[in-house]
Order: structure tokens, then sequence, then C-alpha cells
């Protein structure tokens, strides 16, 4: 039997969000064992604990003997949110990025995926990277009625984050594959800004992921216009009246109620002063933290045909994340946000997507 793999203990173990000492109080072994274990000055432990830590951590045994997992690092990712998230959080939400493309690799080798169709903006103001791939997309000056489908046929591979309302949403290339994971914890209309967003972050910031106000404004920016193109709004919305006509008009673009205000003051149609007078209406009303006529959430089609094909084959979660040597739960966590509740498969139809 190969050596107990100390590399994936320890991904596991921050996967789970837990420290040395916690771990072995879970498994009941002695902190100096599991501190022996992670030091490599033990290398060849029981059975019995390997069993324990695994059991602990809720993986399954055969994980923990397989080769390394190629982990994610900090700074080839863009994290929405990385001054509000704690060390471990930001850890668990690497290895989750880790886990998206452990999936990603095994359904490649299966299905024919869709290759990345995006363009180098490193170069681009935020309004000029907008429209430069709309214009590469064939997108016009249109709204775009389900992105994450359209990101999905362009070749992004779209997952869900659980590490909880302080992580929004990130995003990374990878062997040149682009992937986005989404916080679904927020309303529809603003987890599909966290995914124009991170587009935008793919699009112009794909040399290399920097901190700052700047780069996360940029973001912004690219996803206000890359949403609410200027000339569609003009055309639909050129005089605002009150924040009711605000609300009633949100749906054609599939944004949030401040966004869209943003957007009008933005485009000039509304003045510094309106503004700021919608702001303290919209404040008053509640609208930033609960979005008035929430639009349906966007939902994965990619995944959902892979697994309804798959399902055919007689593959289910189960025993996907079987093959894979990684809990049922962590399956459940890539997708379940991006997948909505199903009850049944539905009629399994896989257009434009090829078994090997």
């Amino acid at each position: 039997m190969p050596n107990l793999n100390i590399s994936r203990l320890d991904f596991a173990r921050k996967r789970r969000q837990l420290t040395q000492k916690k771990l072995a109080e879970l498994a009941g072994v002695t902190p100096n064992t599991l501190s022996r274990l992670a030091k490599g000055i033990t290398l060849d432990p029981s059975m019995e604990t390997v069993t324990a830590l695994a059991k602990a951590l809720g993986y399954p045994v055969s994980f923990f003997f397989l080769d390394d997992v190629d982990e994610l690092h900090e700074k080839q990712v863009s994290f929405r949110s990385l001054k509000a998230m704690t060390a471990g959080q930001t850890a668990a939400a690497l290895a989750s990025g880790a886990l998206g493309y452990l999936f990603n690799d095994w359904v490649s080798t299966r299905f024919n995926l869709p290759s990345a169709d995006l363009l180098d903006l490193r170069d681009e103001d935020p309004v000029t990277a907008a429209a430069s791939i709309r214009r590469h997309w064939g997108l016009g000056f249109r709204p775009i009625p389900n992105l994450i489908k359209m990101m999905e046929a362009k070749g992004i591979r779209v997952f869900t984050l659980s590490e909880g309302k302080n992580v929004d949403a990130f995003s990374f290339w990878r062997d040149g594959t682009p992937y986005i994971f989404l916080n679904t914890l927020k309303s529809a209309e603003r987890s599909r800004f966290d995914a124009a967003h991170e587009l935008g972050h793919l699009l112009m910031h794909a040399h290399g992921y920097t901190d700052g106000a700047d780069v996360e404004r940029d973001a912004d920016s690219f996803a206000s216009n890359l949403l609410v193109p200027r000339e569609d709004l003009i055309a639909n919305l050129s005089q605002v009246r009150s924040l009711s006509q605000i609300v009633a008009s949100k749906h054609r673009w599939g944004v949030s109620v401040p966004a869209l205000a943003r957007s009008l003051k933005d485009s000039d149609i509304l003045s510094e002063w309106h503004y700021r007078e919608l702001c303290k209406q919209i404040a008053i009303a509640g609208y930033r933290t609960k979005e008035p006529m929430s639009m349906e959430r966007e939902y994965s089609v990619l995944w959902r045909k892979v697994l309804e094909e798959l399902w055919r084959e007689r593959f289910t979660k189960e025993s996907i994340a079987a093959e894979l040597s990684i809990p049922l739960d962590e399956m459940n966590s890539l997708l379940q946000g991006v997948l909505g509740e199903r009850t049944a498969p539905v009629k399994a139809n896989a257009r434009g997507l090829r078994a090997v």
C-alpha cells in the first residue's frame, strides 16, 4: 500500500477549516501524533490512525493515498472580498477551487467541453473592455438574458462557493481554462453582477491578480457596462421620475436596484443630486439588503447536461464522488447552487456536448 500523502491530509484539514489541534481532538489522537505526521517524522501511521483522521475530516480514506492535489495559491486568484475573509476562509475557498478543477478534469476525459473564447483585454479600460467582449461575442447592445449560460458556452467553468457570506466570488485561470466560483446565498441579481465582475477580472487581469480598490472598481465598472450597455439604457430609460420606475425597469437588464441607479448616474441620465436622493430612498426602502421583485436565479446549463448524460450511463453524484475519492458533500458544495434543486433528471438532451 502507498504511503499516506501528508499534503492531502493538510489540504482536507484546510478545506474543513480545522486547526491541527482541533483535528487531533476530533480524531481522538494526540496533538503530538498529528504534529509528527505533518512534519514527516512519522511516515507510516497505523491504519487505525488514518481512518480516525479521515472520519474526522469527512473524507474517504482513499483520498489520502493519491498523488498531490494541484493546489491554488492566493496570487492566482481574484477574491471579491479578500479583506473581509479570515485566513481559514481563504484557505478553504482556495481548496474548493482545487476540487473544482479535479471535477472538471474528470469530466473532460469523458466529454468535449467548450474551450475558452475570451480576449486579453489587460490594456483596455473597463468601458472599452465591456464593449470589446460584447462585440467579440456578437451581443450588440441587447441585454444578456442568461449570463451563466453564455459564460459556459464561452468556456468558463462556473461553480458554487459554500464558505458563507464573507466570500462573495472569485475567479482564476488554470491551463487555459477560466473558472468562476459564485456565492449563491446572495440575491439572483447580485450573484449575476458578481459573475460579470469576475469575468472582468478574467479578461482584464489575466496576467496576474493584484489587490487594491482600483482593480475592484475597474471590475465593477466592467460588470455595469457589460450588463447595462449605455446605448440600450438611453433607448429604454432615458428619463427617471421615481424609484418605482427603476424597480419596474431593472428586469430588462437583470441587475439590482442600486446597480441600475448607478448605471443611470454613470450614463448622465441622473444628475449627482438626483442620484444621491434616490440612494437615500433605496436605503430607506431596504433595497440594499433585500431586492424587490427579485428575478429568477440563473443556473448552470453545462453541468446539468453533463450530469444528465452521466446519469444515462448510470453515474450518480455519489459514484462520481467515489471516482474522485472526495465526499459527496464536496460534490454538492461545488454544484448545488448552480444546478438548483432537482427532484428528477429532465429528458436528456446534451446538444452541443459530445462524449469523448
